[in-house]
C-alpha cells in the first residue's frame, strides 16, 4: 500500500445566512465536556464500496451537503475559547463563529476495500485516512472542531470523521453523521434537531473554572502511547443470545443484558490469556450515559457529552473462577447504581475537585476501557451511493486495553475492536471458550 496522497484541503462553512446575528453565540462546557480537553479527538470512519467510481461528483456533493448540514450544528463550525481568571484558573466555552470545518480529499491509489476488511489485524495505514491526527481537544481554540477526510480507494471510498471530544460524545458524533447522510440523500431538513443547551445544576457557578496550565498541556503532549495491535471480533445475534442466556441461567436472573454478558465474556478471556497472579486486581471500565438517567431526561438530541466513567473490579482469580453469570451480574449492579442523584453528585464532585483525562492513562491489559455503543446507527449512513460495509476508528486515544463496541453489519450482531499487545490477541485466538462465541 502506498502513502495517501492529499488532493485538496478545504475549509467548509455553514451558509452565511444561517449565522446572521449568531457569530457571538457561546456555549459553556460542563465537567462531562471539560474532562476530555487533554486527550485527542473522537475518530470514526465508514468504508463504502464504489465500483462505479463517480468520486469526483461525490466529493463536490459531500462538500455542498456538509455545508448545509453544518447550518444545523453551529458548534462544529466554531472554535473553543478560553478565559483566564485572576485565581489562576481557566474556563472554556464554544464560540459559534462559523470559522469552518476541515475537509480533506485524498487518494490511496493502490488500496482496495478488501485490504481493509480481510486482514486479521487492523492495518496501520488506516490511521492516515483520518484528519486532525495528534490534535488534542484543548487545541480547538485554533484547530477545527470537525475534520472530515474522504479517501478514494481503487474500488471504494473511506469517509473519516474527527470531532473534538470536548464538543461531542459518541451519541452526538453519530447524530451529526446521521444528519449529514440524510441531507446528502436529498432531505431539506434533519429528522432529529440537536439541542445545544448544556446541563448545569442550579447550584453550580458558571462558567466552571478549573486549573489547566501550560505545563499540563505540554505534559499531555509528551504522553503519546505506542499504538497497540488491533483486532476486530465479531459476534452474531445468535451467539450473543446464547451468552446472555448462559449468564442469566448461571445466576437465576433475567437482569443481565446482551452487552453485559458479551463484555464479561471478552474480559475473562483477556485475563485468562495473561497468566496473572490470582490476587492481581483487574478492571472493566465503561462509559455510563447520562441522557436517560437524569430526571428529567436530557433527551436524545442533547448535543455534547453526557456521561461518566465507571466499572467493575475483581481480582484475576475471582474473575476466572466466578463464571460468566456472577461477573456479568456484578457489572449489571454497578450500572444500575447510576441514578440521577449519583450522576449529579459526581458532576458536583468534579466541580469541587477537577480531574482531567490523561491520554493512555485509563486502559491497560488488566484494565479494559470501553467506548462507543452498539445502539448507534452506523449502517444507516447512506450518503447516496449505498450503505457502508464497515466502521473503523482512527489512531486517536489508542492504548492497550481500549475497546470500541459497534453494531455489526448484520442485524443484531456486534463488533468489538480490541487494542492489546499482539501476544495477548494471538492467545485469545487459541482460547476455545472465547472463540466459541465468535462469528467467522
Amino acid at each position: 500500500m502506498e502513502a495517501v496522497h492529499v488532493v485538496s484541503t478545504t475549509t467548509i462553512h455553514a451558509p452565511s445566512h444561517c449565522n446572521d446575528g449568531d457569530s457571538s453565540k457561546q456555549i459553556e462546557l460542563t465537567p462531562w465536556d471539560l474532562i476530555f480537553l487533554p486527550i485527542e479527538t473522537n475518530q470514526r470512519g465508514l468504508l463504502f464500496r464504489n465500483e462505479e467510481n463517480h468520486t469526483a461528483s461525490q466529493i463536490l456533493h459531500l462538500k455542498h451537503t456538509l455545508s448545509s448540514t453544518l447550518a444545523f450544528f453551529p458548534p462544529l463550525t466554531g472554535r473553543l475559547a478560553t478565559l483566564q481568571h485572576p485565581d489562576n484558573t481557566v474556563s472554556y466555552h464554544i464560540v459559534c463563529n462559523n470559522a469552518g470545518a476541515l475537509f480533506v480529499h485524498a487518494i490511496a491509489h493502490n488500496t482496495t476495500v478488501s485490504d481493509i476488511l480481510q486482514p486479521n489485524y487492523v492495518p496501520l495505514f488506516l490511521n492516515s485516512f483520518f484528519p486532525l491526527n495528534g490534535i488534542r481537544n484543548y487545541q480547538g481554540t485554533s484547530q477545527p472542531l470537525l475534520g472530515v477526510q474522504v479517501t478514494e480507494l481503487l474500488d471504494g471510498v473511506f469517509i473519516a470523521f474527527s470531532i473534538n471530544h470536548a464538543v461531542a460524545d459518541g451519541q452526538s458524533f453519530w447524530h451529526f453523521v446521521n444528519s449529514w447522510a440524510e441531507i446528502s440523500r436529498g432531505s431539506q431538513k434533519i429528522s432529529k434537531l440537536p439541542v445545544f443547551e448544556r446541563y448545569f445544576p442550579e447550584d453550580i457557578n458558571r462558567p466552571i473554572r478549573f486549573p489547566f496550565t501550560e505545563e499540563e498541556k505540554q505534559h499531555s503532549k509528551s504522553l503519546i502511547p505506542e499504538l497497540p495491535a488491533e483486532r476486530i471480533f465479531r459476534f452474531s445475534e445468535e451467539k450473543i443470545a446464547q451468552l446472555k442466556l448462559k449468564a442469566n441461567t448461571e445466576v437465576n436472573t433475567n437482569k443481565i443484558s446482551s452487552l453485559q454478558a458479551l463484555l464479561t465474556h471478552l474480559w475473562r478471556s483477556v485475563i485468562r490469556c495473561q497468566s496473572l497472579d490470582p490476587k492481581e486486581e483487574t478492571h472493566c471500565m465503561m462509559m455510563m450515559g447520562a441522557r436517560p438517567r437524569m430526571d428529567p431526561p436530557l433527551g436524545e438530541g442533547y448535543f455534547g457529552n453526557a456521561g461518566v466513567v465507571s466499572g467493575v473490579s475483581m481480582k484475576a482469580g475471582e474473575l476466572l473462577q466466578s463464571g460468566l453469570g456472577k461477573v456479568a451480574l456484578e457489572m449489571n449492579k454497578i450500572i444500575s447504581l447510576h441514578s440521577h442523584e449519583r450522576m449529579k453528585n459526581q458532576y458536583e464532585s468534579w466541580v469541587r475537585s477537577p480531574k482531567l483525562a490523561r491520554l493512555g492513562g485509563m486502559a491497560c491489559s488488566t484494565a479494559l476501557a470501553t467506548s462507543s455503543s452498539p445502539r448507534f446507527d452506523i449502517y444507516g449512513n447512506d450518503f447516496g451511493w449505498g450503505k457502508p460495509v464497515a466502521v473503523r476508528s482512527g489512531g486517536a486515544n489508542k492504548s492497550n486495553g481500549k475497546l470500541s463496541v459497534f453494531c455489526g453489519a448484520e442485524e443484531g450482531s456486534i463488533d468489538i475492536e480490541v487494542c492489546l499487545p499482539y501476544e495477548i490477541l494471538e492467545a485469545m485466538e487459541k482460547d476455545t471458550e472465547f472463540m466459541g462465541a465468535i462469528s467467522p
